[in-house]
């Protein structure tokens, strides 16, 4: 019998003889057949596509993330037997795959690109958008995107408010100044008012003080709220990107030289070396000593071994004793000795890699790339959108769906095909 959770946005007649799936490995099949998902593979992680066979893309990115989110789940239900609302795997995996697609080309850069270009339109956010392409965007039906179960869309939640109600005061730009200042225009992450039908959808099984309680929220800086609250299903697969970023995206940048072992000593290991830590006590020296190794096998056992730390030291919690459903009143939390060196060296990751000045170069490059298409591609839609897109944007309601429409069209493109997109609009040769 079909469960609510189980249930779809739009009733499905496939034929299929003989299909033994459930609905979490139907799901799962429709995001690794999607062409948003496929397009992770040419949309960089935190280093420059093509510049380096090596380096992790958002597509092998995702697909550690989907690993380690099997292994958090595995770990959960072993020691929570009786614990009856664990996702299954198949759905943590889809979560985990999917968690990216909905971010544009050139990373946060890109980000906060469309979000200033989107301001008096609803915003942009790279959340936001993975639950419009799943629900909306991606072509498997027509207009529910690949109509997948609440219960997955449920999870690709992770900031469950209306983006709208999320600003409280709005930052300006000079009109003279040709360049924004990017952390001015960082989004409120959230779910966008034109998909408030979807996010209505999914949120109607809870309770109204469930629903109420999930959409709280509390000032974070000058401009904006952030929620709270998610459910249990994307609590586990946000920790397992976290353990991706902090620990994966660290081994991207010792191979290649860009973090040294003279960075770490600096930056990194004093401010481990100063936790009250049992485990650090005892190996950090030799943990150090391997994540600098000229031999590539001790360097990948000890990110193998920081990522079983992190995973056999997560535990089920309970979020906030109030909610009703167990979906919303248990998450997944790290014992505070590993969240903190969980955070350290995020933070170093942040601070020494992605804060570096020629990589923050290369992000405010693409920053301005998508700000030049967005105006040329405003400026004359029906000339220079392709077909599908100027059908789209012809059947668009309001002036703020048609800039939906044109944000839809950038952010799904890699991040070469923007370039070469802008070389064909803007290139004097």
């Amino acid at each position: 019998m079909q469960t609510v959770w189980q249930q779809r946005l739009s009733q499905q007649h496939k034929h299929r003889p003989n299909d033994n799936r459930s609905p979490w490995q139907v799901d799962r099949s429709r995001i690794i057949h999607a062409a948003a998902f496929r397009r992770l593979q040419a949309k960089t992680q935190i280093m420059a596509i093509g510049v380096n066979d090596f380096y992790r893309t958002r597509l092998t990115h995702s697909l550690e993330v989907s690993q380690i989110g099997s292994g958090l789940l595995l770990h959960l239900k072993i020691e929570n037997p009786e614990f009856e609302h664990f996702p299954s795997t198949s759905l943590i995996e889809t979560l985990c795959l999917a968690h990216d697609i909905g971010h544009p080309p050139f990373g946060h850069g890109g980000e906060t690109a469309l979000n200033y270009l989107m301001r008096d339109h609803g915003g942009f956010e790279g959340n936001a958008q993975t639950l419009r392409i799943v629900s909306k965007l991606e072509p498997y039906s027509k207009g529910f995107g690949m109509n997948l179960t609440r219960r997955t869309l449920l999870g690709f939640v992770k900031y469950p408010a209306i983006i709208d109600t999320l600003w409280f005061n709005k930052p300006t730009h000079d009109s003279k100044q040709r360049f924004i200042k990017a952390n001015d225009w960082l989004p409120a992450k959230g779910v966008y008012h034109c998909d408030k039908d979807v996010f209505d959808w999914i949120i109607s099984p809870f309770s109204e003080q469930d629903q109420k309680l999930l959409q709280q929220h509390q000032v974070i800086d000058q401009y904006r709220c952030k929620t709270q609250f998610k459910s249990l299903d994307c609590a586990i697969m946000e920790l397992a990107d976290d353990i991706a970023y902090a620990v994966h995206d660290l081994e991207d940048a010792i191979a290649t030289d860009t973090l040294t072992y003279s960075d770490w000593t600096l930056y990194a290991q004093p401010k481990l070396a100063a936790l009250n830590s049992p485990w650090l006590d005892a190996n950090l020296d030799k943990i150090s000593e391997r994540l600098f190794s000229r031999d590539e096998a001790l360097r990948k056992d000890a990110i193998g071994e920081l990522v079983n730390l992190f995973i056999v030291n997560s535990a089920l919690s309970v979020q906030n004793p109030d909610f009703e459903s167990p979906l919303l009143k248990y998450s997944v939390t790290l014992d505070e000795e590993f969240s903190d060196i969980l955070d350290i060296l995020k933070i170093f990751v942040f601070e020494r890699l992605i804060r570096e000045p020629k990589m923050q170069q290369i992000e405010f490059s693409g920053q301005n790339l998508l700000i030049d298409l967005f105006r040329a591609l405003a400026s004359d839609p029906m000339r220079l959108l392709p077909y599908t897109t100027q059908e789209q944007y012809q059947l668009a309601q309001s002036e703020q769906m048609q800039m939906r429409v044109l944000a839809d069209y950038l952010s799904g493109m890699t991040d070469e095909h923007a370039r070469r997109t802008h070389k064909r609009l803007f290139a004097s040769e």
